[in-house]
């Protein structure tokens, strides 16, 4: 059993939330999301220098996205186990050389590796930085403003991402991943010189679960991925669904023999928990997707350059940050599944609209109104769905769950596109249309190219239908959630 950490912190505090410290923090944590999202517009970029195929396109964002995902449990309890501090170094260093990589990758399968290995960096670095800005900055109004700091990079680095990997691409693809190297260089000088470690504790690590749940969801997502390119009776093809669902089996009965899992099965022994998880998965499944092929559409239909298309997607942040100045205020007074349930509502109606678009579409006013009102929608869901997570759990339990929802979120981006990119090509594919280099295309292909990007678009309203019929069994109350937010609000005060 782990030692009981005691009431007074046995470690140096920071007493000013601005400096050295917080920008190393926020600055991994700014970074990591970034990745998530600054391969998007560089995509078409890619397609024509490195031959991507369909499938291709969309490991640029899995290959990331899968270990990133399915190793964050895990880092986190390395880190408990070693040293905070020593594995955030680790990680910020694997993944710092794994973008190198990633910039001076000459063939498809070259970049693909590097980008499962900047996920995995990811997900030894980001568990640690949280929980380091907890233990290096003084608890009340220190901690806070650090806490704020670190939380503002999720945002930033989302819409940043789109913005400076459209900026950058303008240059060339390999500076979209250049540009860490010299940033992670940075990190790891003032992680070395500024922050400090914590006493850690000798933990069993289900390594194990970690490994069998990530290859589990690789194989699936590989299977639906490459059916199109391999045929789906390719032995290939069969064979790796086959395999994800006996390695998903594996895991769900290897959990359930490990004194220190890594995903406990008592987290899901209510049924408004096991629906607030599923709606996380969704809502960011929702999210990833409409973004990736709505960037895909604006540059390989519409014909923006990767500069104007990150510009274009603004409207979308500001609309999220509308959504989430709505839930924040309105959480106190009405009862989660109505909000949720017009979050879902909302978001329904722009994707069904966005399905019906063509290439003769206008940016004004039809689809910066869209981007507005699809954002709004998502805004609203990634401030309730977290908070639902956390009602009625005792104060100790709050970072566990908090960190399983957190891999849920980030779970539902690699899954939705590897599962969906594989419709959009096979729609395109049926009206004769062809996947790859947009450039030489007929307007029929173009059309097809499209008809297969907003087809994409209907089934993920189907899935944000989806997020609201969840939503509509949940029975928390507004008070509940109001606790839950004091709850978490207390937790990151230590």
């Amino acid at each position: 059993m782990p030692d009981k950490p005691s009431a007074t912190p046995s470690y140096p505090v920071t007493q000013r939330a601005f400096g050295l410290a917080i920008l190393v923090l926020s600055g991994l944590q700014l970074m990591v999301v970034l990745d998530g999202t600054v391969v998007i517009l560089a995509l078409p970029r890619l397609q024509d220098e490195l031959n991507l195929s369909s499938s291709g396109s969309a490991w640029m964002v899995t290959a990331y996205g899968l270990p990133f995902a399915g190793l964050m449990l895990l880092g986190g309890r390395i880190g408990d186990c070693f040293g905070r501090k020593r594995m955030f170094i680790v990680g910020v260093a694997l993944f710092t050389v794994a973008s190198l990589l990633c910039g001076v990758a000459q063939n498809e399968g070259m970049l693909i590796a590097a980008r499962a290995i900047q996920g995995t960096g990811a997900a030894l670095a980001a568990p640690t930085a949280l929980a380091l800005v907890a233990s290096t900055f003084a608890p009340g109004k220190v901690r806070n403003q650090a806490i704020a700091i670190f939380g503002s990079m999720m945002a930033v680095g989302s819409v940043g991402g789109l913005v400076i990997g459209g900026a950058l691409t303008q240059v060339s693809w390999r500076w979209i991943f250049l540009i860490n190297v010299p940033i992670g260089a940075l990190i790891l000088f003032g992680a070395v010189v500024r922050l400090r470690d914590t006493t850690h504790h000798r933990l069993s690590l289900d390594a194990r679960g970690a490994v069998l749940g990530t290859l589990a969801c690789a194989a699936l997502v590989f299977g639906a991925t490459e059916g199109p390119e391999f045929g789906w009776r390719s032995p290939i093809i069969i064979g790796s669904i086959v395999v994800g669902l006996v390695l998903l089996i594996v895991f769900v009965f290897a959990e359930r023999w490990v004194a220190n899992p890594l995903l406990p099965w008592s987290l899901f022994d209510q049924r408004d928990r096991v629906a607030t998880f599923g709606a996380i998965f969704l809502a960011s499944g929702v999210l990833a997707a409409s973004t990736y092929f709505a960037g895909l559409f604006v540059q390989n239909v519409v014909g923006y350059d990767p500069l104007i298309a990150g510009v274009a997607f603004i409207p979308f942040t500001i609309g999220a940050g509308i959504g989430t100045a709505m839930a924040s205020k309105l959480a106190m007074t009405i009862a989660p599944r109505w909000l949720l349930s017009g979050a879902a509502a909302i978001m329904v109606a722009g994707l069904l609209f966005g399905s019906t678009l063509d290439r003769g579409v206008q940016y004004l006013p039809t689809l910066l109104l869209l981007f507005v009102v699809i954002g709004c929608g998502i805004g609203v869901a990634v401030v309730m769905v977290p908070l639902c997570v956390l009602v009625g759990v005792a104060p100790e339990h709050i970072g566990p769950l908090s960190a399983v929802g957190q891999m849920f979120m980030n779970l539902g981006t690699p899954v939705a596109i590897g599962l969906l990119a594989p419709v959009a090509a096979s729609r395109t594919l049926s009206l004769g249309g062809r996947i790859g280099k947009p450039a030489g295309m007929t307007p029929a292909e173009l059309d097809a190219l499209g008809s297969g990007y907003t087809l994409v678009l209907f089934v993920t309203a189907i899935a944000a239908l989806l997020v609201g019929l969840m939503a509509l069994t949940l029975r928390y109350t507004a008070a509940e959630v109001g606790q839950a937010q004091h709850a978490r609000e207390e937790a990151e005060q230590g």
